[in-house]
């Protein structure tokens, strides 16, 4: 039974019953909260595998809805090839509906906020930062979760207003737990996590869960050989969006190969780095 419920920039989300979904993550690409009308080369696979990786490893701190990703325990109709090693069997859970994000360095929105007023979610900072420097503590700032539209910003105070206090707080405080823990996992490999993001959700039994993806290129910014006296280089689609940002007007179908391969390489090499594995397609 393939039963489409949900497709979002990257994802196509399957309810195949017994209180059990699949996702599909594809190749598709988003830049700017767009979807482009182009496809990255194995994307979906790593994003897939490197989730099954961190999903496993943090089971510890907080369960998740992660299943399997074996292509064998997958229903028959998601064992083809177009689905291959890009299926995650899932607990299907009530998601909540905020975006847990953990900045451990002062880049991206949050260097453009803190410019601004000196503020980031409502945390003000007295002391005086630089772009991409690593900061005292790291800090949470959630955001509100969109499928489609920007995503806003939100205060811890907000979030405890949306869900309580106790369901916030025990939000905020894995997700400082997991994120401490997967930076100084990631910096033994030499990779730096300047910050990512978390997708919880509620199974039937009221349990908090992890869901969506975890620790990946697309929902963390990983860092190779970090110095903050230069632009940082990252395992992600900074290739591709380097190149709209210099080619205005052009058109998407303009981009170059070397441009995409690229960023496919910079996808599988964080998979290999930070599992210790050869990626084979």
């Amino acid at each position: 039974m393939m039963n489409l419920v949900s497709s979002g920039k990257i994802r196509n989300i399957y309810d195949v019953g017994n209180n059990h979904l699949v996702i599909h993550t594809t190749d598709r690409v988003s830049v700017f909260d767009n979807v482009l009308p182009i496809e990255i080369p194995y994307k979906g696979k790593v994003l897939n595998q490197l989730s099954a990786f961190w999903f496993e490893k943090t089971k510890g701190i907080i369960p998740n809805h992660m299943i399997s990703i074996d292509n064998a325990d997958m229903p028959k109709e998601f064992q083809t090839e177009e689905f291959k090693n890009r299926c995650m069997l899932t607990k299907k859970l009530e998601p909540i509906p905020i975006e847990a994000i953990v900045r451990g360095y002062i880049t991206g929105s949050a260097w453009d906020a803190y410019e601004k007023d000196r503020k980031i979610c409502g945390i003000e900072f007295l002391e005086h930062l630089f772009k991409d420097e690593k900061l005292h503590n790291p800090i949470y700032t959630p955001t509100t979760k969109s499928k489609y539209d920007c995503d806003e910003e939100m205060t811890f105070k907000q979030t405890v207003d949306l869900l309580g206090f106790e369901l916030a707080s025990k939000i905020r405080d894995v997700s400082m737990e997991l994120y401490l823990m997967a930076a100084e996992y990631s910096s033994s490999k030499g990779i730096t996590i300047a910050d990512t993001k978390f997708e919880f959700g509620i199974d039937t039994d009221g349990s908090l869960m992890l869901m969506d993806e975890l620790f990946t290129p697309d929902s963390s910014r990983f860092w190779a050989d970090y110095d903050m006296s230069r632009s940082q280089k990252s395992f992600d689609k900074q290739p591709l969006i380097d190149w709209i940002k210099e080619n205005k007007g052009r058109e998407i179908s303009e981009i170059p190969t070397g441009v995409i391969v690229d960023t496919t390489a910079r996808y599988i090499k964080a998979l290999e780095i930070l599992t210790d594995t050869i990626f084979f397609g």
